[in-house]
């Protein structure tokens, strides 16, 4: 069940398309949907650090200026996000915050049941070309599931379950089946990529697919030898026109910050597929 989505705003065109899968879900649900935006405190002020006295003053001056540039960018975002959801019929809110933007999307996924935000996320309003790196903070600490949308909005008819046998690709496919965002009538295709064999694959299949039947869902079943998951999962994806890809998420944290696996790496920066992803 969804009754509140939070949609993560950026400068880059796919916040649009990210309203627009939430408007769609909130139509399916009844949901309400939070549009938010993030004044990044943390990167204006990595980058408008000085040295001496003089270069100090600078430093602050710059400081002010960016991060007004940034509120009134962020500003921006709200009115664009308000005037795409009005007429849509959902019910809506809008917030401006101030911090660190995976630290703050974390904490609001405290009070809702799915975030909806673009695969390449620019939350640094002042330099909207410089990546930052919210998607992987977001996965490793995030309690909720992420859709990750691409550069054009789909219809979800067909998707695809990337089940390996872990933990987290089962309780991805257990809460998309509870929230059932796109609803019921979907053709679904639960996809095993191994790199040697596994005597147990034939039997995880079938029982995700009895699971998946029990619940409404038509299913079959995938298997493919292939070193490189992430890539044979988009390229299938590809090949059988789906529209949503299921993961769960493989994150690790070190000395420079957080850091997605490889396969989750692909999934998520892919720009044709959308992506439902729980850690």
């Amino acid at each position: 069940m969804i009754r509140r989505i939070l949609v993560a705003l950026d400068p880059d065109t796919d916040s649009k398309v990210a309203t627009q899968y939430a408007i769609r879900i909130a139509r399916e649900t009844g949901a309400r949907i939070t549009g938010l935006a993030v004044v990044d405190t943390k990167t204006i002020e990595s980058s408008s650090r000085g040295g001496g006295i003089g270069s100090m003053y600078y430093a602050e001056k710059l400081r002010e200026n960016l991060t007004q540039e940034t509120r009134a960018y962020a500003q921006k975002l709200i009115t664009e996000f308000e005037r795409h959801v009005e007429g849509s019929g959902v019910d809506h809110i809008e917030t401006v915050e101030e911090g660190v933007p995976f630290q703050r999307i974390v904490e609001d996924m405290k009070v809702h049941d799915l975030l909806v935000m673009g695969c390449d996320p620019h939350f640094f309003y002042g330099h909207p070309k410089q990546r930052t790196n919210t998607i992987a903070g977001v996965f490793h600490n995030t309690i909720g599931p992420s859709l990750i949308v691409p550069k054009k909005l789909r219809e979800i008819k067909k998707v695809i379950i990337a089940s390996n046998g872990e933990n987290s690709s089962s309780r991805a496919v257990h809460r998309f089946v509870e929230q059932a965002p796109f609803g019921r009538g979907l053709e679904v295709d639960v996809m095993y990529v191994q790199s040697r064999d596994n005597p147990d694959v034939e039997f995880h299949l079938q029982m995700m697919k009895e699971y998946l039947t029990d619940h409404g869902f038509t299913t079959r079943v995938t298997t493919k030898d292939d070193h490189n998951k992430g890539q044979c999962i988009i390229d299938h994806a590809k090949a059988t026109d789906a529209d949503l890809i299921i993961t769960g998420s493989t994150t690790s944290k070190g000395l420079t910050g957080y850091h997605l696996s490889k396969t989750t790496d692909i999934l998520s920066n892919n720009q044709e597929i959308a992506v439902y992803v729980h850690h």
